[in-house]
């Protein structure tokens, strides 16, 4: 009986075509974390504002942590700048709330220090210069210092839900590392060569170092310069306290990744390269045991006037450039001249004959292309100049090579998105139709909410 239920159970999950509900998600009051993943460029910061401005005004109190550098989420909800502080948005429409920070990396670290040594040594740690070059921009440093302030803000319990935008590229799946990476960086040999003055203490400490290490020192000391040496063995000495309590809370911010009240979103285009790399996210987090809620397809583009394939419109915008008649769905269409219009001599042959302006030259080519299309191909007439059959004739050619395109375009990605399904039919994802421009306010951000939610 279990063995036919898991059978079952497995076959619904693993249907295609999976529907991501992201009103489910964020209204579940279980849900109190959601990080958003991806590689660069694929609107991970817009989805993440977007989620959580979308979870305030359906009446959550929602605090968005970003790690990008860049300042497009401030501009968007209209803050003049972000810090490692939550920020309050204005304007908001409905019972929640939505709350705004960027992490500065040197400010948590510095916060870190000093909540957990006294002033005293604080102020050693603080002052010494590799502690300064540590903190504002050492390998790894950003992503631990990441799970630093999300288990600051869980901490508290001050927030319904915390939405996490984090770095593009691979390294957005860093700080799952930064626990495991911290340790072996604590626990290597190097910090323990470095550590061993401390341990045995005073000059006697000294004199154990300079004589029982006096060749891995000698050669640190060429590699690093002497000052650089002593500024992290005083660095390290100050901050042996401290070893444990990082790795003790990066541990538990790392459980709280895995934990049910937490779901990762991976953000792609519909694009091979991003979507590569969304294969790997989920790869990725299923392997560490990670919540993966679903996937988000940003930037999906659409047309009016699907039924028009890529090579009709193409094949009409020739005929309307070579003056040929116009193949239709049911055949040939009437030459463009009606007898009366072709009965003077002045007239060209039929086949030859300018097309009647007010006949459209094939019914189903669409009127006019989605507003975030412009064409360089297209030479619009002068608006002082009367409209001639010519230039008809040259724009409705124009357009339909556009539509073509954009055929092409919605078959490429169409096909992208099957391979990808095909590889990861469990994943729920949700489609995010493309908009004319940038995301810039709160109105925006709006669109692409209810465009996650379909």
């Amino acid at each position: 009986m279990t063995s036919e239920r898991t059978t079952r159970t497995t076959a619904r999950t693993l249907e295609p075509g999976l529907a991501l509900d992201v009103d489910a998600l964020i209204d579940d009051p279980e849900t109190r974390i959601v990080v958003c993943c991806g590689s660069g460029g694929v609107g991970k910061t817009t989805t993440a504002a977007a989620i959580g401005l979308r979870a305030a005004e359906r009446g959550r109190k929602t605090v968005v942590l970003t790690i990008d550098p860049a300042r497009r989420l401030a501009q968007s909800m209209g803050i003049d700048s972000l810090d490692n502080v939550p920020r309050r948005v204005k304007d908001i429409d409905g019972s929640g709330e939505l709350h705004a920070m960027m992490l500065d990396m040197k400010r948590t670290f510095d916060e870190i220090v000093e909540a957990h040594t006294d002033k005293e040594r604080a102020k050693a740690i603080l002052n010494n210069p590799f502690y300064q070059s540590l903190s504002a921009g050492f390998a790894g440093t950003q992503e631990y210092m990441a799970m630093e302030k999300l288990g600051q803000l869980r901490s508290r319990d001050e927030w319904d839900l915390i939405v996490v935008d984090t770095p593009p590229s691979r390294s957005a799946l860093d700080f799952l590392d930064a626990p495991k990476r911290l340790g072996s960086f604590l626990d290597g040999k190097l910090i323990r060569v470095l550590m061993a003055p401390a341990k045995v203490g005073g000059r006697a400490g000294m004199k154990f170092l300079n004589v029982g290490m006096s060749m891995m020192t000698g050669a640190l000391g060429k590699l690093l310069g002497g000052q650089l040496l002593r500024d992290v063995q005083m660095f390290v000495t100050a901050m042996d306290s401290m070893f444990g309590g990082f790795r003790t809370r990066a541990d538990a911010t790392y459980r709280l990744l895995q934990a049910p009240g937490t779901a990762f979103l991976v953000v792609a285009s519909p694009e091979r390269d991003a979507l590569r790399e969304a294969a790997y996210f989920v790869e990725r987090l299923a392997a560490d045991d990670m919540p993966l809620a679903g996937l988000v397809l940003n930037r999906v583009h659409g047309s009016g006037a699907a039924q028009l394939s890529a090579e009709r419109a193409l094949a009409a915008a020739e005929n309307l450039e070579e003056r040929r008649i116009v193949d239709q769905e049911d055949g040939k269409v009437e030459v463009r001249n009606s007898p009366e219009n072709s009965a003077t001599s002045e007239n060209p042959a039929p086949s030859e004959a300018p097309a009647n302006p007010e006949a459209p030259a094939n019914p189903e080519a669409p009127a006019s292309t989605t507003s975030d299309v412009a064409s360089p191909d297209v030479a619009l007439p002068d608006i002082d100049e009367p409209v001639t059959d010519a230039c008809v004739e040259q724009m409705t050619a124009g357009l339909l090579r556009l539509h073509a395109e954009r055929m092409q375009l919605l078959v490429r990605e169409q096909r992208t998105r099957d391979r990808f399904t095909a590889l990861h039919p469990e994943v729920a994802v949700a489609e995010v139709a493309a908009l004319p421009g940038d995301v810039h306010d709160l109105a925006g951000l709006r669109a692409v909410g209810d465009r996650l939610a379909g």
